[in-house]
């Protein structure tokens, strides 16, 4: 297995109330239900949790530090309780250090649920979205906060629809080939620092920093900004990272493939991704050969390998031990063109 240089990016441990209401209310319809008393909470895990089971008296496995969800469910059971029981079984779960609950299917709360949440400091918020839907939305989002996260110094462009991602000693050229793709027509996703966070099982996603941007430095002429420059056509704030592309300077003592036959894999964060390596020569078109990367690329991913059918086209002809005409298409007398 390959290795490249990548740089664990702090994971967060936590993320405040604050910021998740403050990054996803317009994204899940949030609305602040109690006081902003508790916004300081921290919440430490993307999992979240329905107290259905806290509610009725057993708390030993409640899982009170995650975001809570009431839904249906849980409103229609506290609804029917008299008013003094509705107070001790909220009381009974609020004790615990809870960063915050949302209520779903825009249920309206009771004012006494509104009290208890200001008397103990817990962020009570509502939204129209259904407890499915809710759910998977936030544990997305919360997801992708906790996710971890590497950094690699390269140029990441999307071609033909493929994240490739350029990498390679400095000065080699990764930001000139990035800036002929885009001229080209494909887009740029980022360059110099690439963030790779990851997504589920298998799936790294990269993006650029928030300082640099669709900014880039070509040396010898500067930063350029390439969504001024070529348009936003030019540029995307994230793609699926398919495919890793070495630029190094021809060596002849090195060896590189010739059939495609031996692919080569690197690994950054337990995901196994495909790796070309390169060479550059003099005259040749590092553009094109990239664009063919891509395209080789997605006709494997859909059953198409150049390689492995050539190979069983070689092995057919061999097994046949019959000797034909050289020539790839038959003769045509009067055709001399």
């Amino acid at each position: 297995m390959i290795k490249i240089d990548q740089k664990a990016v702090s994971r967060k441990e936590s993320i405040t109330v604050e910021f998740l209401f403050k990054n996803s209310k317009d994204k899940f319809k949030l609305r602040l239900l109690s006081d902003e008393s508790g916004f300081s909470k921290n919440i430490y895990e993307q999992n979240l949790h329905r107290p259905g089971l806290a509610l009725t008296g057993f708390v030993d496995l409640f899982s009170f530090s995650r975001v809570q969800i009431f839904g249906n469910t849980e409103m229609s059971f506290l609804r029917q309780l008299p008013d003094d029981q509705k107070e001790e079984t909220l009381r009974r779960i609020f004790k615990f250090n809870i960063p915050c609950i949302i209520l779903t299917d825009n249920n309206v709360p009771f004012p006494k649920l509104i009290d208890l949440a200001n008397e103990f400091r817990i962020p009570l918020f509502s939204s129209p979205f259904s407890t499915t839907k809710l759910v998977f939305l936030v544990s997305d989002f919360l997801d992708d906060q906790f996710a971890p996260r590497v950094s690699i110094h390269g140029s990441f462009v999307d071609v033909y629809g493929a994240g490739v991602l350029f990498v390679g000693k400095s000065g080699i050229g990764k930001s000139e080939v990035t800036l002929d793709l885009v001229e080209r027509g494909h887009r740029l996703v980022a360059d110099d620092i690439i963030i790779l966070t990851k997504k589920g099982e298998g799936i790294l996603i990269g993006s650029g920093t928030n300082l640099a941007k669709h900014f880039m430095e070509i040396r010898g002429l500067g930063i350029i900004d390439v969504e001024r420059m070529f348009g936003i056509r030019a540029i995307r704030f994230q793609k699926r990272l398919e495919i890793i592309v070495e630029l190094e300077v021809w060596d002849e003592k090195e060896e590189y493939t010739r059939t495609g036959l031996d692919e080569k894999f690197i690994s950054i964060l337990d995901v196994d991704i495909p790796y070309v390596k390169l060479p550059i020569l003099p005259g040749k078109n590092i553009t094109v050969i990239s664009e063919v990367i891509s395209l080789n690329y997605l006709l494997k991913h859909y059953g198409h390998d150049a390689s492995k059918i050539f190979e069983q086209r070689l092995n057919d002809r061999l097994k046949e031990k019959k000797v034909d005409d050289l020539r790839g298409v038959d003769y045509f007398e009067h055709d001399f063109e």
